[in-house]
């Protein structure tokens, strides 16, 4: 009989070690389709300073980099990290991912690894609500969908129930990792015939074969 599976992803948009990630969560999303669930869990939505956090990311960055082979660009460290009067703050691009999952859930994880991209590579910076716009507005024409890029932007700015909605699905992750004692992201958790298996961290960071193989191995795993 085959297993009935859903694969939880934990994640904030603005964390480094979910941009290591990146490439596992690829392998799901095209493995799995429909399957995957993005669990959005706030942990940077609130502005701050970039300056206050700055010397500390890009040595966290580094260490990521050394680690997974994930790369961070000096553009990001020119552009964003050291960028007069930046903000940190995940609120634009978690709108954005939630604005498209409406649309099609499948948008999300490929936003969320373009919307890493043009941060990490490229350096733009992701907490401005027009970058973000770009991203979203790029990756829904390149999966057959057209968005208009000022009615967009404007969504993300102005529209209440879209922030609630956005709220909402944010409490909801801290519940779900609350009661599977989940303290971080990025986390997944494959729930097979109703049964949560939280897989390693280790899992996340080889690839997307390494995850898929351990996958394989849980019981009655497909």
């Amino acid at each position: 009989m085959t297993a009935d599976i859903e694969l939880q992803y934990f994640f904030d948009p603005l964390c480094g070690w979910c941009y290591a990630s990146a490439p596992a969560l690829a392998g799901l999303a095209d493995k799995y389709g429909d399957k995957l669930k993005m669990l959005p869990s706030g942990l940077f939505v609130g502005g701050r300073p970039i300056s206050s956090i700055a010397d500390h990311a890009w040595r966290n960055d580094q260490r990521i980099q050394s680690l997974t082979g994930q790369p961070f660009s000096e553009a990001y460290r020119h552009n964003v990290l050291l960028a007069p009067n930046g903000v940190f703050d995940s609120r634009s691009a978690t709108l954005a991912l939630t604005a498209l999952g409406e649309q099609d859930a499948r948008l999300e994880p490929r936003f969320l690894h373009a919307v890493q991209i043009a941060r990490y590579v490229e350096g733009r910076d992701t907490s401005s609500i027009d970058e973000v716009t770009e991203v979203a507005v790029r990756v829904a024409a390149d999966h057959g969908s057209e968005l208009a890029i000022e009615a967009f932007a404007d969504r993300l700015r102005n529209d209440v129930d879209l922030r609630e909605r956005t709220m909402e699905r944010m409490e909801e992750t801290h519940v779900r990792m609350n009661t599977l004692g989940i303290r971080g992201v990025p986390q997944l958790v494959a729930v097979v015939n109703g049964t949560s298996h939280v897989l390693s961290g280790e899992a996340l960071y080889r690839g997307p074969q390494h995850l898929v193989a351990a996958l394989s191995r849980l019981p009655a795993a497909p």
